[in-house]
């Protein structure tokens, strides 16, 4: 899978003349296993992997921490950087409201899409493009942001969450003992979104681990209509939206 996820990166990367790869890096499995993923890559194409830690306000030290050893490990280029300055005079004026769940929703999304800017800005400059870190759990349960956790090429979006677990722990097997300590600790730690919504990702999707997540997903796609009232689908159904976006008038029913 990993050699097969490498090929199809490296084609459309000399295909489009890409002069560089940009990752935000934060600490959990995702990134982590985008950057060993594509560190291979971008070394045999002689192309920087350009990667971001980005700071705001409610990431925790041991998540900081993380992510700075991957980035320092895997990563051409790397910085860890800390915008809550710019994240709180913006909050100022875009964000009143008291201490809900709807506004740490708010909050959520203004911190995803103040990253991506980041991002997206060195992807120009550097005439690169942004690597989404979404997984295929992710995607289906809209646990993501709008215009913020989003990417020009999304390597892992077909992959069930349990299955980036699993590829992660078989790239371990080619890693040096410094690349290895640092994809293991984010193999080992709690998931968080890094927004400060939840205490961890399944609080939020109504789950125990993700092993219980893509098992009901499956059973669900199989037929089991029973569980169409489970926290997870509802958010699946909920979410169509985002999936679907931007939402586009068929040309054939503007002809009409």
């Amino acid at each position: 899978m990993a050699d097969t996820i490498r090929y199809i990166v490296t084609d459309y990367v000399e295909n489009n003349h890409l002069q560089s790869l940009v990752l935000g890096i934060s600490g959990g499995i995702d990134s982590a296993l985008c950057a060993a993923l594509l560190q291979p890559v971008c070394e045999n194409l002689q192309i920087p992997l350009i990667g971001r830690s980005i700071t705001i306000e409610t990431n925790k030290s041991e998540e900081i921490e993380r992510s700075i050893e991957v980035g320092n490990t895997f990563c051409t280029d790397f910085e860890h950087i800390d915008i809550t300055h710019t994240f709180l005079e913006n909050k100022k004026i875009m964000i009143q409201g008291d201490n809900s769940h709807l506004t740490k929703l708010r909050q959520g999304n203004m911190k995803a899409r103040m990253r991506m800017m980041v991002l997206y800005d060195l992807a120009q400059l550097y005439k690169g493009i942004v690597i989404s870190t979404d997984n295929y759990t992710e995607y289906l349960t809209g646990f993501w942001t709008l215009h913020g956790d989003v990417g020009d090429f999304a390597p892992m979006m077909n992959l069930w969450k349990t299955e980036v677990y699993a590829l992660s722990n078989c790239l371990l097997k080619e890693c040096n003992e410094k690349k290895y300590n640092a994809l293991q600790k984010c193999i080992d730690a709690t998931p968080v979104d890094g927004l400060g919504i939840s205490s961890c990702d399944c609080e939020q999707l109504g789950v125990d681990n993700y092993f219980e997540a893509d098992n009901i997903f499956a059973d669900y796609f199989s037929g089991n209509q029973s569980l169409e009232t489970h926290p997870l689908i509802q958010r699946y159904l909920h979410s169509e939206y985002k999936r679907k976006n931007p939402l586009q008038i068929e040309r054939t029913n503007l002809l009409i």
